[in-house]
């Protein structure tokens, strides 16, 4: 179960995608989540996914 508060999940899908995941897409399915709503939730808090580091900044 992934954390529902916006800043809690910032943190623990960039730890999640430093070391076990090469990508969102892996992320989503590994965690079982939806990734639109992944990407609406932090972006709601002004952060946006950038591939190339594979990290939301």
């Amino acid at each position: 179960m992934i954390p529902n508060d916006p800043v809690m999940l910032l943190s623990y899908v960039n730890l999640k995608l430093r070391d076990y995941y090469k990508s969102l897409d892996e992320l989503c399915e590994g965690e079982d989540v939806e990734k639109q709503t992944l990407l609406d939730k932090l972006s709601g808090i002004g952060y946006v996914y950038d591939e190339q580091n594979n990290q939301f900044v």
